[in-house]
């Protein structure tokens, strides 16, 4: 798996237009969190310093080829004074696979402040992960993202919400030290906000065989954080129906500061026979 640095490094190739590098994948198609992080830097990349990115709302349109770069088109929908909004298009082969509008917001805004609680778990380091039990396609995807620490907890150490029957809660983080930009670390957690959350969907469904795909992303990031610390990941799913299912999580620092929320409807239709959950390359067509 290509280092996040290498993933965020966009090519600017003319005004408002940007180049996102092809990622080395066993997956066939390109990893949503890694579209969407790479819309973010570029829509970043046109806002004045003085305003950083307090939501994003986005949809995936059609899959990306892992295999192939991608083109970010910019449109400066918007800038005001105190607010600016980014359209942005994500491109393959002249097709728009993903589209995301981003708002901005100056930094010296103040007002009434409250914020949830984080639930009662373990620490990180008192939980193990036993990979041998999952999935190839779960595998598949831990081997994607080796990059990070993932710490799924188990469901019988922590308190459960009654009233949600898919949950899942989990620690995760960069294991390398990243830059200390506020910016990077904000576009980091956009690409690691699309890990494990749709699995949370499949919790109340353990043995039912779905194929998965993220279709929209929705994230607002509400205070400063790192990506290299420990960030808990508290998911769950309010439905299920008709081939969608809609999931929600609040990440906090390990402060227990509530740092950023993120809403997502996936894919999880009946999986055809023939058909993997995950697409990921054969050994003949080897790692794009």
């Amino acid at each position: 798996m290509a280092d996040i640095e290498f993933i965020l490094d966009l090519e600017r190739i003319d005004s408002d237009i940007y180049r996102g590098p092809a990622v080395a994948s066993q997956l066939t198609r390109t990893f949503g969190g890694q579209v969407a992080a790479q819309a973010l830097v570029a829509a970043v990349r046109t806002v004045d310093e003085d305003k950083s990115v307090h939501s994003l709302h986005g949809y995936f349109i059609a899959p990306g080829k892992s295999s192939q770069p991608t083109t970010f088109l910019v449109d400066r929908v918007r800038d005001g004074r105190s607010f600016a909004t980014r359209q942005v298009s994500a491109i393959q082969d002249g097709e728009t696979i993903f589209s995301m509008q981003a708002s901005f917001h100056v930094r010296s805004d103040h007002g009434p402040e409250h914020s949830d609680l984080i639930r009662e778990v373990p620490a990180p380091e008192h939980i193990s992960m036993d990979y041998t039990k999952l999935s190839k396609n779960s595998r598949a995807l831990l081997g994607e993202w080796g990059d990070w620490d993932i710490r799924v907890v188990p469901p019988n150490q922590y308190p459960h919400n009654p009233y949600t029957k898919g949950q899942q809660v989990v620690w995760f983080k960069s294991k390398k030290k990243l830059p200390d930009d506020p910016t990077f670390h904000v576009c980091t957690l956009a690409y690691m906000s699309d890990m494990t959350l749709l699995h949370c969907a499949t919790v109340p469904h353990p043995d039912f065989p779905v194929q998965m795909a993220s279709l929209d992303h929705a994230m607002w990031f509400l205070r400063p954080f790192r990506a290299d610390e420990w960030l808990l990941y508290d998911q769950l799913s309010p439905s299920a129906a008709s081939g969608r299912s809609l999931v929600h999580g609040r990440i906090f620092d390990a402060a227990g500061q509530l740092v950023a929320v993120v809403t997502q409807e996936g894919l999880t239709r009946t999986l055809r026979d023939g058909s993997t959950p995950v697409p990921v390359a054969t050994k003949q067509e080897g790692r794009q």
